[in-house]
């Protein structure tokens, strides 16, 4: 049976898609022509600002009000800076500063950067109240395990992005932080009651939504006394009565990346999940990083098939379809407004607009905590151990070694290494051991513990820090995160910076 334009123009409204390389192909320009809602730029979508920016521009030749979203989280997750780590804290150490006013800043500086890219919609922040210290993919991410805490700073990081014309996006409903299990691989289980919910992992929606969050997503994750045996992605009673009804949410839901096992295993496929995502309350489909136009088509022709056989009803799709839309024009609004009330400002006071700060690196000094003694380290063997990344990461460079003034680095695999071979590089030096999540780390703590029985240590800790302290180490330093600004705060804390 032949697709109805009509019909397909409707499913492509809901979709948020994606394109592989630094240049919009051309079925990918031609796409949002023919209605599809937008595209989420990745990593490999961003070599330069210059050509970051021309590739927006091209997309938005074709439609004025195209979606160009983007997960630019700060910290840990960055794409504008994927090639070296990004210039700003992320949230753990933002919440350990504990200054919302200084959280809004940085969003702000944030979204300022995306606005001047064309970019409309971040997928940020994360506001998921990290209460597992063996979550492994929210950690750092995650403003804190104090849920008025990140209520504060989630309100605080939503009302200095959207400030700027660009569209926040709190995620991820109703809340992955006391996960265990990564929903980019599996779909996790929180067993808590609808109580504990609203105590913990509430707070902070409700606080995004009362600061006018213009979107929130979807969480792949299972909650079994809501969502059954599904993930809250295709959840009525989450996305509607939870969201929406309770509290009072009317801004557009989109969905993590249907791509994701937590959501495609459930369903049999992302066409599937599309279609239960929307039965369920959503109404912006992220497809996911590898997306082609085939895969846009097959989706398009999933929700079309929906449509004509009853498991989807038109009022449905077109809600979708239309909060989607408004989310488009109200950013494209807001970021002409934004720029207008910038410029009237530096005009009446007779200022050139602000160039680039040393405000993210400012911040994440604030950040760093350091128990025990770090003074008179010399210029010690620094010891980096490798750490496996989460998608939702990717590689991005991370550790003190680009911080380094003439101090060696050393990088090993923390299960392989030999801590008597190690002690005997260092000779007289003292070790600084970096690493993520050390305790979490095959090895490790075990590598810790062997170095610091028989030599001057001192750990620096740049994952979630938890519980876990090494015991014997001469020093424990945290830096809530591994951002570029991060490993230089930590660096700078240590003397090594020259």
């Amino acid at each position: 049976m032949a697709t109805d334009p009509g019909l397909r123009r409707l499913a492509l409204g809901t979709l948020l898609a994606a394109y592989p390389g630094p240049v919009p192909p051309d079925w990918a320009v031609e796409l949002v022509a023919e209605g599809l809602a937008g595209h989420t730029l990745f990593g490999t979508n961003v070599h330069d600002p210059a050509q970051v920016a021309a590739s927006t521009a091209a997309l938005r030749a074709a439609r004025p009000d195209v979606l160009v979203a983007i997960d630019e989280e700060g910290g840990d997750v960055t794409r504008l800076a994927h090639a070296t780590g990004s210039p700003y804290p992320g949230n753990a150490a933002l919440g350990a500063v504990d200054d919302p006013a200084l959280t809004g800043q940085v969003y702000a500086a944030i979204g300022g950067e995306l606005a001047a890219l064309g970019i409309t919609v971040d997928l940020a922040p994360t506001v998921d109240v990290n209460t597992a210290d063996e979550n492994p993919v929210i950690g750092t991410r995650s403003f804190g395990a104090d849920p008025a805490r990140v209520a504060a700073h989630s309100a605080a990081a939503v009302a200095g992005l959207q400030s700027t014309g660009v569209a926040a996006c709190a995620k991820h409903f109703p809340g992955h932080g006391a996960t265990v299990a990564d929903s980019h691989h599996e779909l996790p289980t929180v067993d808590a009651s609808p109580a504990l919910l609203r105590e913990r992992d509430l707070p902070p929606f409700a606080a995004v939504v009362d600061a006018g969050v213009r979107s929130i997503m979807t969480a792949h994750i299972r909650v079994p006394a809501l969502t059954g045996d599904g993930p809250a992605t295709f959840s009525r009673p989450v996305l509607v009565d939870l969201l929406r009804r309770e509290l009072g949410f009317t801004g557009a839901v989109i969905t993590d990346a249907l791509e994701m096992k937590g959501a495609a295993l459930a369903a049999g496929g992302v066409g599937p999940a599309a279609v239960l995502a929307l039965a369920a309350g959503a109404d912006l489909l992220c497809i996911g990083a590898r997306v082609d136009a085939g895969l846009v088509e097959r989706v398009a022709a999933e929700i079309v098939a929906a449509l004509r056989d009853g498991r989807l009803g038109r009022a449905r799709v077109e809600q979708a379809a239309g909060r989607a839309a408004t989310l488009a024009a109200g950013t494209r609004a807001a970021a002409h407004a934004a720029a207008g009330t910038r410029a009237a400002a530096h005009a009446a006071a007779g200022t050139p607009a602000p160039t680039p700060t040393d405000l993210g690196y400012a911040a994440a000094r604030r950040a760093v905590r350091v128990e025990g003694d770090v003074v008179g380290l010399g210029r010690p063997l620094v010891v980096r151990l490798e750490a496996a990344t989460t998608i939702a990461q990717g590689r991005v460079p991370w550790g003190l070694g680009p911080h380094l003034a003439g101090s060696e680095e050393i990088r090993v695999v923390a299960a392989e290494a030999d801590a008597a071979a190690l002690r005997a590089h260092a000779g007289e030096r003292p070790i600084v051991l970096v690493g993520r999540h050390l305790h979490r780390l095959p090895g490790g703590a075990a590598l810790v513990d062997a170095l610091a029985a028989a030599h001057p240590v001192v750990v620096v800790e740049m994952g979630w820090p938890g519980r876990w302290r090494p015991a014997g180490a001469r020093a424990f330093v945290t830096t809530y995160g591994a951002s570029h600004a991060n490993g230089h705060a930590a660096a700078r804390a240590l003397g090594l910076t020259g």
